[in-house]
C-alpha cells in the first residue's frame, strides 16, 4: 500500500514540476507551450509523449487550456496562482547589492516626496504600476501656495506643504483673474504664512479677494488635514504596463485603467494585505470583484506590507500582467518594503513626526494650534 502511495506522489511531483516549468515558459515567451518546447526547456529526461500525458491531465484539472487542436498549452488562472504560491514560499532575497540602497539611506522630513520618489524607482526596476498606501504623517504644515487662473469662473489653488504634499482646490471667482493679479495675491498668501514681506501695494478689490481665497483654502485644508477616515495613497508608472503586447488591446487596458485609477479599489487591496501581514497576489479573476467596470482579466497584482517600527501601517502594490516574472518582483517588492521601513522608521524618529491610521471618530487637531483665519467682515488685512 505505502508503495503505492509513494508511485503516485512521485508522479504528482512530476506533474506539478511540469506546471510551474510551463508557467515559467510561457512567462519567458508569452506563447502556448509544446511538449517538445518544454522538454528543451529542462525536462530532458521525460518524452515528449509522457509531457502529453501530464497535459491532459492537467487540463482536465483546470489548469491548462489548449486554443488549437495539436498545439500547445497555455496556463489558466489557477495554474498562475499555484506558480505564485510556490514562488512565496520559496522566496529568498539575495541580492549582490541592494537595489534599494539609496531609498533606505535616505535622510528627509518631506516623507510625501520621499514616498513618491520611492514608488516611482520600483516602478521603474519592475515595468509595473505602483501604488501604496500610507497613514497621516502629522506636524505638517503649508509652506506654498500658488493660484493658476482656469477661466471667467475659477481658479486653481495650489497648496504645498513641509511634508511634500501637493494638494489643488478649485475656487470659485465672480470675474477672471489674470496673472499678474494672481502673482500679487499670492504675496499676500506668502505674507500669511510666513510673517513677512507685508504687501503694500495691493487695491482694496485684491486684498478682499486675497483674504476671501486664503480663509477658503485654510478651511478645506484644516477640514482634510482633521479628517483622517481613508488611507492616502500614492500611484504612479501605468504607462509601464504598454511594454506587454496584451496591453495593447483598447478593451485590456481600459479594464485595467478602470481598476488602477480606482482609489477605493486600491484600498480594499492594499488594507487586506496590511491586515494580513504577509504577502498576497491577485491574478486575473480575483480583481473582478474589486471593480465594477471591465474585468481586468489580463492583470495580476502583488502586495505587501511595511511598517513602521514593529507597526505595519500600510502596504505597496505593483500592478502588471499575469505573466510577469513573479519571483524576480517578489524578491524587488520584498527589499522595497523592508527599505521603506527602515528609512520612515529612521526619519520619523530623527524628525520628530508622528503619524496616525484612518479614524472616524472626533477631528484631529494638534494642541495649541495657529490661528490662520481672519474675519472676511473686518474690510482690510491687517492683523
Amino acid at each position: 500500500m505505502n508503495l503505492i502511495l509513494d508511485k503516485k506522489s512521485a508522479k504528482q511531483n512530476r506533474e506539478r514540476k511540469v506546471l510551474l516549468g510551463l508557467v515559467e515558459t510561457f512567462i519567458q515567451t508569452g506563447k502556448a507551450v509544446g511538449s517538445n518546447t518544454l522538454k528543451e526547456a529542462g525536462f530532458e529526461d521525460l518524452s515528449s509523449a509522457t509531457i502529453r500525458n501530464y497535459y491532459a491531465h492537467l487540463e482536465e484539472e483546470g489548469y491548462l487550456i489548449q486554443q488549437h487542436t495539436s498545439g500547445g498549452r497555455i496556463p489558466t488562472d489557477k495554474a498562475f496562482r499555484l506558480y505564485a504560491q510556490d514562488c512565496i514560499e520559496n522566496l529568498k532575497v539575495e541580492f549582490k547589492k541592494d537595489p534599494f540602497d539609496e531609498i533606505r539611506q535616505t535622510e528627509t522630513k518631506e516623507i510625501a516626496s520621499f514616498l513618491h520618489h520611492a514608488a516611482e524607482a520600483l516602478s521603474q526596476k519592475t515595468d509595473c504600476a505602483v501604488f501604496l498606501s500610507t497613514p497621516r504623517f502629522d506636524q505638517d504644515f503649508i509652506t506654498t501656495l500658488r493660484l493658476v487662473p482656469i477661466d471667467a469662473q475659477r481658479t486653481l489653488a495650489v497648496i504645498v506643504t513641509d511634508f511634500g504634499m501637493v494638494q489643488t482646490e478649485v475656487l470659485n471667482i465672480d470675474k477672471k483673474i489674470n496673472s499678474f493679479t494672481a502673482k500679487r495675491i499670492e504675496s499676500y498668501f506668502h505674507w500669511r504664512l510666513t510673517g513677512n514681506d507685508e504687501p503694500e501695494n495691493l487695491t482694496e478689490e485684491e486684498k478682499q479677494l486675497a483674504l476671501r481665497f486664503y480663509n477658503e483654502i485654510m478651511v478645506r485644508y484644516l477640514v482634510n488635514y482633521s479628517n483622517f477616515t481613508e488611507d492616502e495613497i500614492y500611484r504612479t508608472g501605468f504607462s509601464k504596463i504598454l511594454h506587454y503586447p496584451e496591453f495593447h488591446h483598447p478593451q485590456v487596458l481600459a479594464g485595467s485603467l478602470a481598476l488602477f485609477e480606482n482609489a477605493a479599489c486600491m484600498r480594499l487591496l492594499l488594507r487586506e494585505c496590511t491586515k494580513l501581514k504577509s504577502i498576497k497576489f491577485w491574478i486575473g479573476e480575483d480583481l473582478s470583484k474589486y471593480t465594477t467596470q471591465n474585468n481586468p482579466q489580463a492583470c495580476a497584482v502583488l502586495c505587501t506590507p511595511y511598517a513602521i517600527g514593529q507597526l505595519n501601517v500600510g502596504a505597496i502594490g505593483i500592478m502588471g500582467s499575469k505573466r510577469m516574472p513573479y519571483k524576480q518582483y517578489l524578491e524587488l517588492l520584498t527589499a522595497f518594503a523592508d527599505s521603506i521601513s527602515v528609512a520612515l522608521t529612521r526619519n520619523l524618529f530623527k524628525y520628530k513626526i508622528s503619524f496616525r491610521q484612518p479614524q472616524t471618530r472626533e477631528p484631529y487637531l494638534q494642541s495649541d494650534p495657529k490661528l490662520l483665519l481672519e474675519d472676511n467682515r473686518r474690510g482690510s488685512y491687517d492683523q
